[in-house]
């Protein structure tokens, strides 16, 4: 069996990311090299050990999370398509069974709110585990001016929690914001649209005009808040996105 760490140690699959994220750094996009998906393979290892699946299940999890951003080598646009087939190939090479392989493009190729749909628990917990990184160490520009709305709220975010709830129905994202840099809002239009894309049926429990009444309640415009992730058997499809503010729990 090829492992996570097999994985990580291979020279090419670490060249590939960096040049990746080379290309991405000359686009203006936030940081997606080894932080970024190590970070993601650790949040896959959270969740699907959390929620009892295999050992091996887990590791493919993470193989395909270290994998799944590969594909901006080529181009940023459709990433996730040619990063399936950029893994395909390394993995068939170091003779991985057809199945496994299967599972871990079936995941890659599906991860982009573009495209993707969570087709199966692998692929769900990637794409949950990819869009709840989010961090200001992720943020290169410098220029604050100059953010954009990816900038805006990565670099807002001072801490980010992913938890699941002792009855496996829930997965919280707590994070705390100082809406100096973004408002709560800009967050949930980009984590919004990744759901809608992802034909992940959604619900959100708060306003912007809610959200800055309440913030009057928090010092120095530092406001705490939840993203819960009502979870389906398995993960599988359908999952249910609910956005309360910290402060009613």
């Amino acid at each position: 069996m090829i492992t996570y760490d097999e994985i990580r140690r291979n020279e090419a699959v670490r060249t590939y990311i960096q040049r990746a994220d080379e290309s991405l750094a000359a686009l203006g996009y936030t940081e997606h090299s080894f932080a970024h998906v190590t970070k993601v393979a650790e949040n896959v290892r959270y969740i699907l050990e959390t929620l009892g699946f295999s050992q091996h299940e887990v590791e493919l999890g993470m193989i395909a999370a270290y994998l799944h951003d590969i594909g901006n080598l080529v181009n940023r646009s459709e990433h996730s398509q040619s990063g399936a087939v950029m893994a395909f190939r390394i993995l068939d090479r170091m003779d991985m069974p057809a199945e496994d392989v299967a599972t871990i493009v079936t995941a890659i190729g599906n991860h982009d709110e573009g495209t993707g749909v969570p087709v199966n628990a692998i692929a769900a917990a990637l794409i949950l585990a990819d869009k709840s990184d989010v961090r200001r160490s992720r943020v290169r520009n410098q220029e604050k001016k100059s953010f954009d709305i990816h900038d805006r709220v990565n670099y807002s975010v001072e801490k980010s929690v992913l938890k699941i709830n002792q009855e496996h129905s829930l997965i919280k994202l707590k994070l705390s914001v100082d809406t100096h840099y973004s408002s709560v809002m800009d967050y949930f239009e980009i984590f919004t649209a990744n759901v809608r894309n992802n034909a992940l049926p959604l619900q959100l429990f708060v306003t912007e005009q809610n959200y800055r009444s309440r913030a009057s309640q928090w010092t120095d415009k530092k406001c705490p808040f939840l993203i819960f992730l009502k979870l389906s058997h398995r993960l599988v499809a359908s999952v249910h996105y609910l956005a309360v503010p910290e402060i009613a729990y």
